[in-house]
């Protein structure tokens, strides 16, 4: 029995040498496998990893281009934005409320929003939390002189987009926000840093690659306890181009002081030869500067995005009924038909009934028996309902389309543009875009409405504008553009002949003459002197959602070889466009005029 336990333990003895082998080796195997997987395989992840111990990079924030107006005037530019910071975690408990009655004694701030700030960011566990995020130069000042005795404080300094003006155009220079976290993962390889701007809407969003600039930075190299050892070289940082603007600052500023006094509505102001815009202007508008602010208050971003007013929204872009303004397109519609000639008398009436309702002139009696170009300068309902009426919906589509109706203008801002609606009988059997196939058909009702732009109608100013512009410049569709010196907007491309017979354009074009002379536009010509002819047209229409009216006014002067046009827009403004409208369009005309 010893002898068998004997030759047991013999037997261990002798093998414990090759499991120690076999240990051994597995080990240095694995340890091999390991080294081949850090020296080889995952060298390069490994070699980054060791350089951004050893290397740091400070970067250079680029400065954003301007965007200015046709003459140099800057509309948008960067600026230095001082702030006051503090790091919590470095201040010691015993003299926090002593810097916090300083700093709010000094700088005039109150102390308890200090003290909120200051306790968010204990709880929050930030490194640096903002006290004051736009110091003023005397603030700025104060500071300095007093930074010996508020050593906890710091003062910090960044770009920011800044807006001189604050609310003018603010539709169209648009603003720039910081990128979000989603974001960062996709626009880091195109060069922005985190917490980058990056422009959301307006020119700062459709030219923000021409704009933005490139970052630039020092690369210097740390021990291992992180202390400068040299610098490695420096990349500047690169500047964003310069954009300039069609826009007139003179003209703009009158757009939007004309506006003041409406609770709604927009002003254009375009060359009708190139479509070049000179002003746009829509209200209720908003400070750019909002969006350049690290602490927004809930109260004003409230006012902005949650408004009723819908202050973002660009009312120049946005669809309504056009009302009487939209009566060149059927008169258009009805010369191209062949059916109502340029020599076509019809006689009006108080009232025309169509399906069950009897749709009245506006001024309830008629207008005796009248052709397009009186039509036209009194404005008359029942003439047009005729004409509408007898070449019918879809030939009134079609022409309105040549005219830019129904599609985009081809703006830059396309973001903030509605196509609007016109309607057509294919339209209403796939269902009006709210009921079924086969159940909303079209009826006798909808020809006079859309006859006088009503309902089936809606169109948005910058549509009306290129509308007119091509009667005023003789047949060409122009192309609205807000950039000089644009390729595109320069090309044969961005001026098209429309197919439409000159002689039925010349024919409106007259009667758009008549109106600014003897019809419901004269007033135009009221207190005014040295003012070059004027053709235009008012509009009055019936906002389907409210009830109330909305003002048109659109003219162009000169009458022949027009240089400018002018859109004006009042939203549910009861009064008529000739009351509303018109007063705007002869402001802007006036500035217009004087300037030139």
């Amino acid at each position: 029995m010893k002898k068998n336990s004997f030759n047991k333990k013999l037997i261990s003895l002798k093998r414990q040498p090759l499991v120690l082998l076999i240990f051994s080796s597995f080990s240095f195997l694995l340890i091999l496998l390991r080294l081949i997987f850090l020296q080889l395989l995952n060298y390069e992840s490994f070699q980054k990893m060791s350089d951004e111990n050893r290397i740091r990079l400070i970067s250079s924030q680029p400065i954003r281009g301007k965007i200015l107006d046709k003459n140099g005037y800057v509309l948008a530019d960067s600026r230095v934005q001082y702030s006051l910071i503090i790091k919590p975690q470095l201040i010691r408990d015993a003299n926090w409320e002593k810097h916090k009655l300083t700093i709010s004694d000094l700088l005039n701030v109150d102390s308890n929003v200090v003290q909120k700030k200051y306790i968010d960011g204990l709880k929050n566990q930030n490194l640096s939390v903002t006290i004051i995020d736009d110091l003023n130069v005397d603030q700025l000042i104060k500071f300095k002189e007093n930074e010996d005795n508020l050593l906890s404080f710091e003062i910090s300094t960044k770009l920011i987009r800044n807006y001189p003006y604050k609310s003018l155009a603010a539709h169209v220079i648009g603003y720039t926000q910081p990128i979000t976290d989603t974001e960062y993962q996709s626009l880091s390889k195109k060069g922005y840093k985190f917490n980058d701007l990056i422009g959301r809407t307006g020119i700062e969003y459709v030219y923000e690659d021409y704009i933005r600039g490139e970052w630039g930075g020092e690369m210097i190299e740390v021990n291992s306890l992180g202390k400068f050892q040299k610098s490695l070289g420096i990349k500047p940082s690169i500047q964003g181009k310069d954009i300039e603007l069609t826009i007139d600052l003179n003209l703009q500023l009158v757009a939007e002081s004309v506006l003041k006094d409406k609770k709604a509505g927009a002003i254009i102001v375009m060359d009708p030869r190139d479509g070049a815009i000179r002003a746009m202007a829509s209200k209720p508008t908003f400070d750019l500067n909002f969006f350049s602010k690290d602490f927004k208050p809930e109260r004003e971003y409230n006012a902005l995005f949650n408004s009723s007013e819908k202050p973002l929204l660009n009312r120049a872009l946005n669809a309504y009924d056009p009302g009487s303004v939209w009566k060149i397109v059927t008169a258009l519609a009805g010369l191209e038909s062949g059916k109502f000639p340029v020599d076509t008398m019809l006689e009006t009436k108080p009232c025309i009934t169509y399906g069950y309702q009897c749709f009245r002139e506006h001024n309830d009696l008629g207008f005796g028996v009248i052709g397009y170009e009186d039509a036209l300068r009194v404005s008359s309902n029942t003439f047009f309902y005729q004409v509408g009426y007898g070449v019918g919906v879809d030939k009134i589509n079609e022409v309105s389309r040549k005219l830019g109706f129904n599609s985009l203008s081809g703006i830059e801002i396309s973001e903030q543009e509605n196509k609007g609606l016109v309607a057509s009988s294919q339209w209403a059997k796939e269902g009006r875009g709210w009921g079924k196939p086969g159940r909303t058909p079209w009826v006798p009702e909808d020809i006079a409405s859309m006859s006088i732009g009503q309902m089936v109608v809606q169109v948005t100013p910058i549509q009306i504008a290129r509308a007119y512009a091509a009667i005023s410049n003789g047949g060409y569709l122009v192309t609205p553009h807000l950039t000089k010196n644009n390729e595109k907007f320069s090309s044969d491309q961005s001026r098209i002949k429309i197919d439409i017979d000159p002689k039925h354009i010349q024919l409106i074009k007259s009667g758009l003459r008549k109106v600014v002379e003897s019809g419901t536009g004269v007033s135009i010509n009221t207190g005014v002197t040295n003012l070059p002819p004027v053709s235009g047209k008012t509009g009055t229409a019936e906002d389907w959602k409210t009830g109330l009216d909305h003002a048109w006014f659109v003219c162009f002067t000169p009458s022949e070889k027009s240089e400018l046009l002018v859109v004006a827009f009042a939203e549910n403004t009861p009064g008529g466009g000739s009351v509303h409208a018109l007063p705007m369009a002869k402001e802007i005309l006036k500035a217009w005029n004087k300037n030139n």
